[in-house]
């Protein structure tokens, strides 16, 4: 096991931003930055032997700083938060008292707001075992930041171990009522990003959805799979059914989950290559996004990004949790723990 720390550069707040690389014995290695908590890339062998980047990133810290990524604002490989995903209207209701949020994705309100975990400078601390590396980082999210209410204290901690397992386990708590919901938010291409998405094969370890608007706010139904372009119960390429889907797809499944046990949630694999990629999780969904709004702009290696450049699969509470009292809680009180663990296992056929 490997463990390297090196400066990426400095915000234009003068704040020393780091890379952390993360290597195993067996050739994989990961990058990570305590800026947004980004993995920057994830570098695993095919099947042939032959590494390659399988994460949509870039190599340098102005890249995530420009104004024609933060304007589109993809959030390559980002902690998502405080709230990740959609908030209707940017409007929710606790304890009988209404808060108001940024509304920056169309009518609602997206992964935190303007200012979310994705832009914020977290404090690292490396992880360094027999049997795993890792880089823990630390966040205050301060009360009513971004419109949410609490003194919200973070960790999120990046491990991988022999076993070509990248572990990321989030923790919280707060003093003073609040909503949480986190997840990372990398984009996986594994043809090592030579060509889109669409022929990467997918299946889901479930048959229901939260049926959505046309802006992705769940209407409070759970719907089945069966008989629409959402059935990936069998395994199948992600581009099969995407035509029959206006912006390919963007929707939260709902998995058979305690909270506590790991379960798994997807597993994605590529033919040409052979790669493979297990999702297993405690959280209660896993949204599919295949990157329909991914900007024209180039990545860590020199890649055209565009339109299904890579497919994220973000492991969370549903969208709009905190206005559907039946939905899964996302509420956090003083004294409780948040805490949920996701792992990504990557290998070959």
């Amino acid at each position: 096991m490997e463990l390297k720390r090196e400066v990426f550069g400095t915000t234009p707040k003068g704040e020393k931003v780091f890379l952390y690389k993360l290597r195993n014995d067996n050739g994989i290695t990961i990058k990570i930055t305590n800026y947004g908590g980004i993995i920057t890339s994830i570098e695993t062998p095919d099947q042939d032997g032959n590494t390659a980047n399988i994460a949509l990133g870039f190599s340098a810290l102005e890249d995530y700083l420009s104004e024609v990524y933060r304007t589109e604002c993809p959030f390559f490989g980002c902690i998502a938060g405080r709230y990740a995903n959609r908030i209707a209207k940017g409007r929710f209701t606790l304890g009988g008292q209404e808060h108001t949020l940024a509304v920056n994705n169309g009518p609602n309100h997206l992964h935190g707001g303007l200012t979310g975990f994705d832009k914020v400078v977290w404090a690292p601390h490396k992880i360094e075992k027999p049997d795993l590396v890792g880089v823990e980082l630390k966040y205050r999210s301060v009360h009513m930041e971004e419109g949410y209410p609490g003194n919200l204290d973070v960790t999120v901690i990046y491990t991988l171990n022999h076993k070509n397992e990248l572990s990321i386990e989030y923790k919280a708590e707060t003093d003073h009522p609040t909503v949480v919901n986190l997840t990372n938010h990398t984009y996986f291409n594994l043809t090592g990003n030579r060509e889109n998405i669409l022929h990467h094969n997918l299946k889901l370890y479930t048959d229901k959805y939260t049926e959505t608007d046309e802006t992705l706010i769940p209407t409070g139904k759970i719907n089945n799979v069966t008989g629409t372009p959402f059935d990936f119960t069998k395994e199948h390429e992600l581009g099969s059914k995407i035509k029959e889907l206006k912006d390919g797809y963007d929707l939260n499944f709902v998995l058979d989950s305690d909270g506590e046990k790991l379960k798994k949630a997807a597993a994605l694999s590529e033919e040409s290559t052979g790669r493979t990629l297990e999702v297993l999780t405690t959280e209660p969904g896993i949204q599919l996004y295949t990157g329909y709004y991914i900007p024209n702009i180039k990545g860590k290696n020199g890649e055209q990004f565009g339109q299904y450049a890579g497919v994220a699969l973000e492991t969370q509470h549903y969208p709009d949790s905190p206005n559907h009292p039946d939905f899964p809680s996302t509420e956090l009180r003083p004294g409780e723990q948040f805490h949920s663990k996701t792992v990504y296992r990557f290998g070959t056929k």
